[in-house]
Formats: structure tokens, sequence, C-alpha cells
């Protein structure tokens, strides 16, 4: 069963998207490191994404008053493909809707995979540039 909780340690948090992010930054030639990125997501809302009481990811948001962003999702490597990303969505459409907001939206490595899961999670392309892929999804 998979449980979302407040993350407590921001450098675990930065590590999984240090890990899965790698080679992505390689591609574009982003030079971010752990510090940076604990110190960019100490603003966010953080959650540990939980499976039997081990800590298998991260989501990350943050909320105005018109949308939510999706900032971050990550899912240790050894347990994707199991539907957690799709679960981790699912509680983002939850949260979004608890706190009001209508929309959410994320931007993304166009390149990587996760593409097609928000693609199948209801998300629609807005807007595409060299390296991103923005998208939205409307809350009911």
């Amino acid at each position: 069963m998979i449980s979302f909780k407040p993350t407590n340690d921001l450098t675990q948090a930065a590590r999984f998207t240090l890990d899965n992010m790698r080679p992505y930054y390689a591609h574009y030639a982003v030079d971010w490191d752990e510090t940076q990125i604990e110190q960019m997501t100490r603003d966010l809302v953080n959650f540990d994404i939980v499976l039997q009481q081990h800590v298998v990811g991260v989501l990350r948001l943050s909320f105005n008053a018109e949308e939510c962003w999706l900032r971050d999702l990550q899912v240790d490597r050894a347990y994707q493909n199991r539907g957690i990303g799709a679960i981790a969505l699912a509680e983002a459409v939850r949260l979004a809707k608890h706190n009001r907001c209508p929309i959410l939206k994320l931007r993304v490595f166009n390149i990587s995979p996760a593409v097609n899961l928000y693609k199948r999670e209801g998300f629609a392309v807005i807007n595409e540039d060299e390296r991103f892929c923005y998208m939205s999804r409307e809350i009911e």
C-alpha cells in the first residue's frame, strides 16, 4: 500500500531527484547537485512516497490561488513501473482539489518517458520548447 507523509529528510528527497534526473541533466548539460536541489525545494510542499514503511520516492507541489504545480515526482528506479507514479499523480490531484485549485500543471523534460504517464493520467500538452513539455490537467 502506498502512502504519503510530509518529508522530513530533504537531503534524501534531493537524492531521489538527482539520481533519477542525472541522464537528463547530462543530456542538456545541466550542472545541478544535491545541495542545489535541496535548496530549491525547501519552500515547496514535499511528501515522501512510502511503500511498506520504506521511502521509495518524493512528490513536490506548490500552490497559488489559481493553480497547483507538480514540481517534482520521483520514484526510486527499483520501484518504477509498478503504478506508483499514477498513484502519486492521483494524490497530487486530490491535494489540488483539497486546496481548491482548478488546474494542475507541470513541466517535464520532453525526452522523459514520464510524458507518456502524464498523458495517460489526463494531462494535455499546452506548450513545448527544445527542452520541456508543459502540461496541465483540469481538476473536477
